[in-house]
């Protein structure tokens, strides 16, 4: 494989679950960690992904913009957000997570939606905050460096102290088989949390991480109530879902 098409492959891989590891990417290339780490590095050098210790995040996971150029799928995240919004109404209690896709959801509210909000994500907060009738409270801890939400056992007690009618929730990685999963065990403890405190979960991702899978598990597929993507609701990449019982948005 060049080193062109190897590079392609790593930053699909770092837009996609928001954070890779030196050792996972070695052995899904099947090359040294060496060269991983020479070639996250010279991704880094050229804007493309956050270089950190033991491997890399996403830039667009931390650059909170709209511009299409800037957000990995951007329109396919719009497309899933404007669907997103069709699951409020007024009155209702709403958790909602971090992520780019949330933070369009956050965007893109009606003015007359009349909903609180709670949420870990300073980000998602703060674009929030904007909006003129809907309510938000910020769930506060130990800010995360990788995802850039709270978390904690603040966070977690604080959670489980309310009862959302609605989890708006992001994932790294989805599958009918193991759930949902991720890669790093403080977000997990946390979207545990959000996902047993509320009545209904919705996962908002697109459809390349369906049925793929991360180290730790947040929850099984029949924790889940609706499944959010870009893909019209007939496609056969969602009948899996369907057959577990998931509701196709």
């Amino acid at each position: 494989m060049l080193k062109k098409e190897r590079q392609a492959l790593i930053l699909r891989e770092v837009n996609l679950h928001n954070k890779v590891l030196h050792a996972d990417l070695s052995r899904q290339l099947a090359v040294s960690e060496d060269t991983i780490r020479r070639d996250l590095q010279e991704l880094s050098e050229e804007g493309k992904v956050v270089k950190v210790r033991g491997g890399a995040l996403s830039k667009s996971f931390h650059v909170y913009s709209y511009k299409e150029s800037e957000i990995y799928k951007y329109e396919e995240k719009t497309t899933i957000a404007r669907k997103a919004v069709t699951l409020l109404s007024d009155g209702m209690l709403v958790l909602i997570s971090g992520g780019t896709t949330n933070l369009e959801v956050a965007r893109i509210l009606p003015e007359e939606l009349r909903v609180t909000f709670y949420t870990p994500s300073l980000s998602t907060a703060l674009q929030l905050a904007e909006h003129p009738n809907c309510e938000t409270i910020f769930i506060g801890g130990r800010i995360s460096r990788n995802a850039k939400i709270s978390t904690g056992g603040e966070v977690v007690n604080t959670l489980r102290n309310i009862r959302p009618d609605l989890c708006l929730i992001g994932t790294n990685s989805i599958d009918t088989r193991i759930g949902l999963t991720d890669s790093d065990w403080e977000v997990v403890d946390v979207k545990k949390a959000m996902i047993q405190a509320s009545e209904k979960v919705a996962v908002l991702t697109i459809s390349e991480k369906l049925q793929s899978s991360q180290k730790i598990r947040v929850c099984a597929i029949d924790e889940i109530d609706y499944l959010l993507t870009e893909l019209s609701p007939d496609s056969e990449i969602l009948t899996p879902y369907i057959n577990v019982n998931v509701k196709v948005v």
